[in-house]
């Protein structure tokens, strides 16, 4: 049985996967990476410096640093999603059935605290949430499970009794690796896509969790 229930951030809370992918080809332009808006999907949920290592073991470059790059692309992304981000649908919803079921819950992110922070506070969920964990504090993030086995050590709950709710193919095989259920919330236009037949449950929106989905 469900005893704790640990979501993703980016694009499962908030809608802020555009606005990161915004953040990303700008800085990268900036040093004449030619990062299309289309080829951030072949990043989706690491880390940033994962992200920025990912390219430039592709078109590497002199200056900046890797880290100055990433850097650049936490702070615009930061920036934006406090002016535009807005929360993704279902998630006073998915909030309410947990807190009907008395499940404890987690954030497991691969964005930084300031950001992880940034968005709590922008959904108003701070009193909602009992523990938050970044993947920048694990030697390797998302698809890795570290980020997952953190947050679950934190709540006390063996990795087994988690549910991980998940949008993307690296944090779902994060929180399969980490033993965890999880439910897949795919982007629209790829609900039936099979990268992400390896979740337990794939559904279209938080609007379609129910307490049903809690005995898996």
């Amino acid at each position: 049985m469900i005893q704790a229930v640990i979501f993703d951030m980016d694009g499962l809370l908030i809608d802020s996967e555009p606005l990161w992918k915004e953040a990303e080809t700008e800085v990268f332009a900036q040093i004449g990476v030619p990062v299309t808006i289309e080829m951030t999907d072949q990043t989706k949920g690491l880390r940033t410096d994962e992200v920025v290592r990912y390219w430039y073991d592709r078109y590497p470059w002199q200056r900046p640093s890797q880290s100055k790059i990433a850097a650049l692309i936490d702070h615009k992304g930061l920036e934006i999603i406090k002016q535009r981000g807005v929360a993704m649908e279902g998630v006073e919803h998915a909030i309410r059935v947990c807190e009907s079921a008395n499940l404890p819950m987690a954030i497991a992110s691969s964005s930084s605290m300031a950001v992880i922070n940034a968005v709590i506070e922008k959904l108003g969920i701070r009193a909602k949430i009992t523990a938050v964990h970044s993947a920048h504090n694990e030697e390797l993030g998302k698809p890795h499970p570290d980020v997952y086995i953190s947050t679950a050590k934190t709540l006390g709950v063996d990795p087994e009794y988690c549910l991980a709710f998940e949008d993307s193919e690296n944090g779902i095989k994060s929180a399969k690796a980490a033993r965890m259920k999880c439910i897949a919330i795919p982007e629209p236009g790829k609900i039936d896509d099979r990268k992400f037949s390896i979740a337990d449950i794939v559904i279209a929106s938080l609007n379609d969790f129910n307490s049903e989905m809690l005995k898996i």
